[in-house]
């Protein structure tokens, strides 16, 4: 059976050579007589495993001395009620710019904890554009300023760091993370779930300065403690151990494939081909403002929309597979994150030029 690309925007596509590995490795974890989903999360053979993820990323990232890694659960969801928990310190607001539906979830939970400003909002844009910086709202009394890196559903991704005028800077990079260089120092706190860039679903990294720890309030449940989870390497109960095997594999694939510098040149190279192909027809159309568009995720718009079954239907004889766009958007999707490769987006590209010639 030959394998498709897959464009979910999550769980996404794995690395090939991550999978085959899996594979080989699945009975017996290099002489140990077991599968990484037996062994004890405490014993030597794990704890290796989870010892060398920490460091690889740490590597890739550049991530300082004074930061913690850590490797959690439940989503980047639980990061929308973690991160005031932590971070508010006796602070009673906390600033959020609204670039999307994943920044809506985020206010949403963080206002059960803290009074939450919105320091600028593209909703009445239909979250197609990010406000220019210089016309953000920003509390001097807040205890940090949030946001979303990049938006899964409407495709829109900050270009650059924001200034957060002098608030701890926190950021959901769930859809972005390891897909470009960041400067780790200039954030309080980077969370992401690992479905998209990083591995499977079911763990979460968090990277959170360690002056941030520890100061939360003692009817905090130890679960959402980010001291607790450092204090104990992330294991303060069992984790999700084959997960967190599946993305160190992945920290070694982006490692033995140029790193960061070039998994972003290719990210470059295959968003470009794809809105190439987008802008250089009428028959297609992208929503999002050109100057935020997304590397990772490409809504895109078919003139015809009663075409939109028979594209799907033809991509997908095509081994083009989950292509259909969000509900609240429309249209198709391509999600192309790190472990999507060029070929795939050339495969799709030639698919949608092809598509156009029979039905334009």
């Amino acid at each position: 059976m030959s394998r498709v690309y897959n464009f979910s925007a999550g769980p996404s596509m794995l690395p090939e050579a991550v999978l085959n590995q899996a594979r080989e490795e699945m009975l017996d974890w290099q002489g140990s007589g077991m599968s990484v989903m037996e062994m004890s999360h405490r014993g030597k053979e794990f704890v290796s495993i989870a010892e060398k993820a920490e460091a690889d990323v740490r590597g890739l990232m550049a991530i300082p001395d004074n930061y913690r890694v850590l490797f959690l659960q439940g989503g980047a969801t639980s990061q929308f009620a973690m991160v005031p928990l932590n971070l508010l310190q006796g602070a009673t607001k906390a600033c959020y710019v609204n670039t999307g539906s994943w920044s809506k979830k985020a206010i949403s939970e963080a206002g059960k904890f803290a009074e939450v400003i919105v320091s600028a909002t593209s909703e009445a844009e239909k979250f197609t554009t990010i406000p220019a910086q210089d016309s953000w709202q920003i509390d001097s009394d807040a205890a940090y300023l949030h946001y979303t890196s990049n938006e899964t559903i409407g495709g829109v991704e900050f270009q650059e760091i924001p200034d957060s005028k002098g608030l701890t800077l926190v950021s959901d990079m769930s859809s972005n993370i390891l897909s470009r260089a960041v400067d780790v120092s200039k954030f309080g706190v980077i969370y992401a779930g690992a479905q998209k860039n990083m591995g499977p679903a079911g763990i979460t990294l968090v990277i959170v300065r360690e002056d941030l720890m520890g100061n939360v309030p003692a009817s905090t449940p130890s679960m959402l403690d980010y001291a607790q989870h450092a204090k104990s390497d992330s294991m303060m109960n069992t984790p999700p151990t084959y997960s967190w095997y599946l993305m160190g594999l992945v920290f070694e694939w982006i490692k033995n494939n140029g790193g960061l510098a070039a998994i972003e040149a290719r990210n470059i190279r295959k968003a470009g081909k794809l809105y190439d192909q987008i802008d250089g027809s009428d028959f297609y159309s992208s929503p999002v403002d050109p100057a935020y568009r997304s590397r990772m995720n490409v809504p895109f718009i078919l003139a015809d929309d009663s075409l939109n079954d028979k594209f799907l239907s033809g991509a997908k004889n095509e081994g083009l597979v989950t292509l259909k766009g969000h509900r609240s958007v429309g249209g198709m999707r391509a999600s192309i994150y790190n472990a999507m490769p060029e070929a795939g987006i050339d495969a799709l590209v030639s698919f949608m030029q092809e598509f156009e010639r029979s039905n334009g």
